[in-house]
């Protein structure tokens, strides 16, 4: 469908009612999911949504309204209502934060598919899940096998009132296993790829690339290993974290308070502010020399990657973390003028109902010149730690807990047996600073999440944090130890 009239007409109904700027986003966006369960299908789902969002701005305030309805009144009305709202906001407000975009694009961008899923016969990809799922349950005591499937395409079109007209097609796939076993008096749970799946931007060659049916088996041996296997122990130990755990380790303390209205107050109602500040930048040693961590939304199969953010910005490259020194914030266009910077792109909505606000996009950690196999060699006592089970951190970012999946015990730089229920936990920057090696090119993952929350009401967001293995020094370890 051809969106030109109808968003001529939405801009300038915007302008008519008093809008200093306006933009307008129509999406079509198609959601599939395929889940199996125990040799059942036990969700099969196929959704499209399609509308449209405006943005006006008056008197350095915004405001946002969404409709379904394409009809001229549809959008006369939506466009006026955002307006209404935009006024609203400047007449209580004490400062005035918002800006017009400075620049226009006229593009077009489309994710790089090798297999368009949509190819792939609806029996065929059932079939393939059933298979891994099959393949999961070695053992009786493999109480709950699944398998699933994820699929999301959207074609965006963005204008504006100074000349941008951007479309957009994003497609993004994901699949995963899970084995839960029961026994011994405990219930132990493994998962693959990582503990969510395998979540990238591109085609069905993302479901091939997880290899599902092949590793299956292991996961259900590892989940009835770790009934019988010892508790780990509590103490300070050197621990090695596997790639998607250090990728959750980028998400929850490093990706969360470097977004820069967290760190303004301006977002705290879902998941709390930050423990940084705008004065730190440039000052604050974040982590270790080596650790440096870049917002990179044109990343190679990045869950955030496209051609242009939600308010029109061309996506960038840029350092939040360089050299262990905090350098940068994940910006919009108002929040990076309020400290003198550009915005790098990181404004996302969930679909056309949604505004606009800065979400964490693929915020990865450059891989380090260590073979992961190296990364033990070093170690005399210490923990390797895989695929993350929970999360406890508290609501300015700073003091935190995860539980993993499974661990090994280290001892003289070789991995040893395996351990049960890990937890380690500590303090962002002391963490980030213990940082003594990164697994090197080889190990680095373009670890997706599909599923991270912000706002109120709450807006779920598709990211990436790539990473690779990591190694880290005197850790505290265990459930309630206390360094």
């Amino acid at each position: 469908m051809a969106f030109d009239s109808i968003a001529a007409r939405t801009l300038d109904t915007a302008l008519a009612r008093g809008a200093h700027y306006a933009d307008v986003r129509f999406e079509t966006a198609r959601t599939e999911r395929i889940e199996v369960r125990n040799g059942v299908v036990s969700t099969l789902a196929d959704s499209t949504s399609t509308g449209y969002g405006v943005r006006a701005l008056v008197d350095g305030a915004w405001g946002f309204a969404a409709s379904s309805d394409l009809s001229e009144r549809g959008v006369d009305a939506t466009a006026a209502r955002a307006v209404e709202i935009a006024r609203a906001g400047a007449a209580i407000a004490r400062i005035r934060v918002g800006f017009a975009p400075d620049r226009a694009y006229v593009d077009v961008f489309a994710t790089p598919v090798v297999r368009d899923p949509q190819r792939i016969a609806l029996g065929d990809r059932v079939a393939l899940l059933l298979a891994a799922e099959k393949a999961l349950r070695i053992s009786p005591e493999i109480a709950v096998g699944r398998a699933w499937l994820d699929l999301w395409r959207s074609e965006k079109i963005f204008f504006s009132t100074i000349g941008s007209k951007i479309a957009q097609t994003i497609v993004q796939t994901g699949s995963g296993l899970e084995a839960m076993a029961v026994g011994e008096g405990d219930v132990q749970t493994r998962s693959f790829p990582g503990d969510i799946g395998l979540y990238k931007s591109g085609g069905w060659e993302i479901v091939e690339e997880a290899r599902l049916i092949e590793n299956a088996p292991r996961i259900g041996e590892e989940a009835l290993a770790l009934l019988r296997a010892p508790q780990c122990p509590s103490g300070t130990f050197d621990v090695i974290l596997g790639g998607s755990q250090v990728s959750l380790q980028i998400h929850e303390s490093c990706g969360h308070p470097a977004e820069l209205d967290r760190v303004m107050g301006w977002e705290a109602n879902f998941s709390g502010t930050s423990f940084l500040e705008t004065s730190q930048l440039g000052k604050l040693k974040y982590g270790s020399d080596i650790v440096t961590i870049v917002v990179d939304n044109t990343l190679p199969g990045g869950m955030a990657s496209c051609g242009y953010d939600d308010e029109g910005t061309k996506s960038v490259v840029s350092d939040i973390i360089r050299d262990g020194m905090l350098t940068g914030y994940e910006m919009s266009n108002d929040t990076a003028r309020t400290i003198g910077r550009a915005s790098n792109a990181c404004v996302r909505a969930q679909s056309w109902e949604f505004v606009p606000m800065i979400r964490m996009c693929n915020l990865n950690l450059l891989p380090g010149d260590v073979p992961f196999d190296n990364l033990f060699d070093d170690v005399r006592d210490g923990i390797y730690m895989e695929s993350n089970r929970s999360w406890s951190i508290d609501d300015r970012r700073l003091n935190f807990q995860f539980g993993c999946e499974i661990a090994w015990e280290i001892k003289n730089g070789k991995r040893g047996r395996m351990l049960k229920n890990p937890t380690y936990g500590g303090m962002t920057p002391a963490f980030w600073n213990s940082c003594d090696a990164i697994g090197d090119a080889a190990s680095w993952v373009a670890w997706g999440t599909p599923n991270c929350g912000k706002g109120e009401p709450m807006q779920t967001g598709r990211t990436t944090q790539a990473a690779s293995p990591a190694r880290f020094r005197n850790v505290a370890v265990g459930v309630g130890y206390h360094a």
